[in-house]
């Protein structure tokens, strides 16, 4: 197993309500990213390369821009905010920024145990929300749960990564001092405790999935 398919939905997902936590605003925002992706990459699963946002006008909704940032900074740095406002739309003067998607590559592992590089194997989301701060960390491929997305079972790459995704999931929380929510269902899987919930084995083997990738 060398390459991975990846879902076009999440098969978990864990969320943070952060009003505690830190106050709402674009500069907490990106403190708060900083802080939670420093933890993703000690265990190999996100290295920061880009953040990528839309743009929202009060009182009216989206605006239909979409801006990415190549992070030559960390992303707690004055001159990385700076670099955020400066690159509102012209001609949505008074939009503010939306939810910040730390994008970057992580590593994962095959069945031997040989590291894998793939882009966005783990995302980080992290909303300046005016109403109070939120986060969220989400997985789209099958190297987490017990079956790839055929139904076939690989015991040796889920043992390979999924203790890895608990521990900084666990760590995350520690870090946040909340408890994670599980996310939405999807077709692709659901979130159960640190890890992706087993599904409905008939027969040895999970479901076919391949249908909608």
């Amino acid at each position: 197993m060398s390459m991975l398919m990846r879902a076009p939905r999440e098969c978990a997902s864990w969320f943070w309500d952060l009003e505690d936590y830190a106050p709402p605003g674009l500069q907490s925002a990106l403190t708060t990213a900083a802080k939670m992706s420093a933890v993703l990459r000690k265990h190999g699963l996100l290295e920061p390369d880009n953040l990528e946002w839309p743009w929202f006008i009060p009182g009216l909704g989206g605006a239909p821009v979409l801006t990415r940032l190549h992070l030559m900074r960390p992303l707690d740095d004055e001159q990385t905010i700076q670099r955020v406002q400066e690159m509102r739309p012209v001609g949505f003067p008074k939009a503010v920024e939306g939810d910040l998607l730390v994008a970057g590559s992580g590593v994962w592992l095959d069945e031997h145990g040989a590291p894998r590089r793939e882009y966005r194997l783990v995302e980080l989301t992290v909303s300046p929300e005016h109403l109070g701060l939120s986060a969220e960390v989400s997985v789209f491929h099958d190297v987490w749960g017990p079956f790839d997305f055929r139904g076939t079972p690989h015991p040796e790459v889920h043992r390979q990564n999924a203790p890895r995704l608990a521990a900084a999931l666990k760590e995350l929380e520690a870090l946040l001092g909340v408890q994670a929510e599980p996310g939405e269902p999807t077709y692709f899987g659901r979130a159960l405790g640190y890890g992706v919930d087993e599904p409905v084995v008939v027969d040895g083997r999970g479901p076919d999935l391949t249908d909608q990738l």
